[in-house]
């Protein structure tokens, strides 16, 4: 378990095995970052020629580590790219690559830009983040990462950095949860085993309160509920019991709600939770459903980011909703043609059973449409056609409102996430309405094109004018390649960190729909 301890001192004097520095890159070549003048200073002429020599520019994703031969009094120093300038994002990164190239080391120093609250934010959050790893099925565990890291800052004394700090480690709790939950073989984490791990949480969340003599200001309890099957057939949740009810494994839907004193705002999140897809009756190819335990990862977001924003006590209500399901094959499954009866009263044609997320969602959105928040926002692994569009590291960002979608990416930004808007046309409203001849609407597309704003039209059917966005996280959920960044190879948290920090921009805030002027708009880019 490490440690974070945050430390004025000089960086060449620090006594830790190893000292992390970042790179940029400017126009007149490489040259350290803020935080670096010590270690600057110390090699005077000979540092240009070391970065020559390690063919450091400064790019992110370079590092190097050299021995430091008593030029410092660390024995190490890690050398990494952050790219031509400082950002929160530039810090982040870095401090998950020095993560990954630092091993055998008892402490640690960073030694990154932190000249304010968010970047040391950023540096905890980045060097936690950029060293996980989940060997919980592993027989045998190697865990050299070092028992302590110092952060080194300037204005180590202050209650705001100090506080960062503290703020840091909690989202870095809840993006890890995250990552485990995503990460975790689908035969163990079937719908029942998802709701009961989410409600044991709520009850540890408890205990530790209640143990505590002094609660922080504002810091509160999450109640969780559980609605099994038999519930949910009693509220005519038609989208989550014909997705589950191919399963032996039944569906659930999950509740969860934080409501402190004094709140100035109301937040509903909403998040797919398809334990595993096989694609139904429209099975997918053997190939894509290797990963398909991912499936979930939409609903542990939110999951994970409504415990976040309990214990770091914002003046934000929240009411999460997770419905869970597995989309298996059998006599019992959905067959494509069927009409389902959502919650509501709606019915819907089901076209496609490897398009079920919508299902559920479209059932857990009117939940959450009845408990009148302010704005809503459901995160999902949507659509293939949104990773088409965007790649797998951008969060496609879609919504009825262009000043709340505005916001969000603009927090996005801050926490080190990227979304990019995404339309809703209207003929694609028109499609939902009128592709089926026998319900109100139909839940897939008879075209090939458009699917990612096909399926956000879909959503919208189910929020009317409530202020909503939809987060499509098919691309940056899950990592099948290399470790960049912050972002290991698997899990990767997305979302945890933007609804985080958009809870904390409405307490400060509130959100008023078509508040999209022109400022806010500006900022998002």
């Amino acid at each position: 378990m490490t440690s974070f301890i945050l430390r004025k001192g000089a960086v060449e004097r620090t006594g830790t095995d190893a000292v992390v520095v970042g790179v940029l890159s400017t126009d007149k070549g490489p040259r350290l970052a803020p935080g670096a003048e010590g270690v600057t200073e110390a090699y005077g002429r000979k540092l240009k020629p070391l970065l020559s020599m390690l063919d450091l520019s400064g790019k992110p994703g370079q590092a190097a580590t050299v021995p430091t031969g008593g030029t410092l009094k660390a024995a190490v120093l890690v050398l990494v790219g952050m790219g031509p300038e400082v950002t929160g994002t530039s810090v982040r990164r870095a401090a998950g690559v020095a993560a990954r190239s630092v091993s055998n080391a008892a402490s640690v120093a960073l030694a990154l830009p932190s000249g304010d609250p968010a970047l040391v934010r950023a540096a905890v959050e980045g060097w936690s983040l950029g060293g996980y790893s989940f060997d919980t099925y592993r027989t045998r565990r190697s865990d050299d990462r070092p028992g302590e890291v110092v952060v080194l800052c300037e204005d180590a004394r202050k209650a705001e950095f100090t506080q960062a700090l503290t703020e840091a480690q909690v989202v870095v709790d809840a993006i890890t949860r995250t990552r485990d939950w995503v990460n975790t073989p689908p035969g163990d984490l079937r719908p029942t085993a998802f709701a009961e791990a989410v409600a044991a949480l709520g009850k540890a969340r408890k205990k530790a309160l209640t143990a505590t003599e002094k609660p922080a200001k504002g810091v509160k309890g999450v109640k969780v509920t559980v609605l099994d099957e038999q519930e949910l057939e009693a509220r005519g949740c038609g989208g989550i019991l014909g997705v589950g009810r191919g399963s032996d494994n039944p569906p659930r839907l999950v509740q969860l709600s934080y409501e402190p004193a004094g709140a100035t705002a109301h937040l509903a999140l909403v998040g797919k939770g398809i334990t595993y897809d096989s694609g139904g009756l429209s099975i997918k190819p053997g190939s894509s459903m290797t990963t398909m335990k991912m499936d979930m990862a939409g609903a542990a977001a939110v999951v994970n980011a409504t415990f976040a924003i309990a214990e770091l006590g914002l003046p934000v209500r929240v009411t999460t909703f997770a419905p869970m399901a597995e989309n298996m094959i059998s006599g019992s499954a959905t067959r494509p043609g069927d009409v389902l009866t959502m919650y509501g009263g709606k019915t819907v044609e089901v076209l496609n059973t490897d398009a079920e997320g919508r299902l559920v969602l479209a059932d857990a959105l009117v939940h959450a449409r009845e408990a009148k928040p302010d704005v809503v926002v459901d995160v999902a692994t949507l659509t293939g056609a949104c990773m088409v569009a965007l790649g797998d590291r951008v969060t496609g960002l879609f919504g009825n409102d262009d000043g709340l979608v505005a916001r969000i990416r603009e927090v996005g930004e801050r926490a080190g996430e990227a979304l990019w808007p995404m339309p809703i046309p209207e003929e694609m409203g028109e499609k939902v309405r009128g592709n089926s001849k026998i319900a109100d609407l139909a839940q897939h597309n008879s075209e090939r094109w458009g699917g990612a704003s096909y399926a956000a039209a879909f959503l919208r059917e189910f929020v009317d004018d409530l202020p909503w966005a939809h987060l499509d996280i098919a691309g940056p959920a899950y990592n099948e390649k290399g470790a960049y960044g912050h972002v290991p190879t698997g899990g990767t948290g997305v979302a945890v960190a933007t609804l985080v920090e958009l809870a904390r921009d409405l307490g400060e805030r509130p959100f008023r729909a078509d508040s999209a002027d022109e400022e806010e708009l500006e900022q998002a880019g």
